[in-house]
């Protein structure tokens, strides 16, 4: 009988320290990334929006806490959570303090799925062949949702599951439109379908999972911008290659950052976090977004991130 051959010490070696890379230096390197969107009109002041995205937040994840409160310096004029905000049930307290110094700007939020069903282990190798949709098993939600959101919208952000909102940021009037996540088949599109306020400044849509029906739906109805997140931007990347997933039905491309769909501008938020059980990132650094919205000149047709 041949015996299998032994894993050679420097190969197991490398796989070490990649692991301890991912999990322990890159999963804890935020960043903070830049685009300008061109969608005012022309003579509109700029307005920045801070995209937030997949916190998975644990309450002893101190430099995500502190990272994040660190946000309230850019005092943008306005605040977007695209939810997977919690990933345990003493996670609201820490996240409000986290969010504290940006809890008096105008802000939006969703819903994740993992808002409202805690993580359980699963094996990560099997989203190489099929997404996590309905894997949360669960039918009763076992974290604080609740809470969560009345944390939130007590300090004056809108909840934007599946309704549609009028807000002023800056000096713009802004109709958004929102919708639950479609993750968990949540999304109802239908409550929100039809034109968007043509006499807005910006028409805003808002959303966890950006799956491409309710995206089409979005730009249809006259949305100019599109903000979501859930992809993690692939979590474990393959450097000059990128995602091998996304975990919802987009394509690899348009895996995170700022893109187009149709006649609207989409950006995709890589998150900041990870489940608390595949806790690593590689050549995909946890992210936040800052977004200045700019007037509109005859030759944007493509998009661009500020260095």
């Amino acid at each position: 009988m041949r015996k299998a051959a032994a894993v050679p010490l420097s190969l197991l070696g490398v796989g070490m320290a990649g692991l301890a890379y991912a999990s322990v230096v890159e999963r804890n390197a935020f960043r903070l990334r830049r685009f300008d969107v061109p969608v005012l009109e022309p003579g509109r002041r700029p307005v920045r929006i801070l995209h937030l995205s997949d916190l998975h937040l644990t309450p002893g994840r101190r430099m995500l806490i502190d990272w994040v409160r660190s946000l309230g310096d850019l005092k943008p004029d306005l605040v977007v959570n695209t939810g997977d905000t919690i990933a345990h049930p003493d996670a609201v307290g820490p996240l409000l303090h986290a969010l504290e110094p940006l809890l008096s700007r105008p802000g939006l939020f969703v819903y994740g799925s993992n808002d409202l069903y805690a993580p359980r282990p699963k094996n990560p190798v099997r989203y190489l062949w099929r997404t996590s949709k309905g894997d949360h098993g669960q039918t009763i939600p076992s974290l604080p949702w609740e809470e969560l959101g009345a944390g939130m919208a007590v300090e004056g952000w809108l909840d934007m599951n599946n309704t549609t909102a009028r807000i002023k940021v800056g000096d713009l009037d802004v109709a958004v439109g929102g919708i639950h996540d479609s993750h968990i088949n949540l999304d109802r599109y239908d409550m929100i379908a039809g034109p968007a306020p043509v006499e807005a400044d910006l028409r805003l849509g808002v959303m966890h999972s950006p799956e491409p029906r309710n995206m089409t739906r979005f730009a249809s109805d006259g949305y100019q911008l599109l903000l979501a997140g859930h992809t993690h931007g692939g979590q474990l990347c393959i450097p000059f290659y990128g995602a091998l997933v996304t975990n919802c039905g987009i394509d690899r491309a348009r895996v995170k950052g700022l893109s187009r769909h149709d006649s609207a501008y989409l950006h995709v938020s890589a998150g900041l976090g990870t489940s608390p059980y595949a806790p690593a990132r590689f050549a995909c650094f946890p992210e936040a977004s800052l977004l200045t919205l700019v007037p509109r000149r005859r030759s944007d047709a493509s998009t661009r991130e500020v260095r």
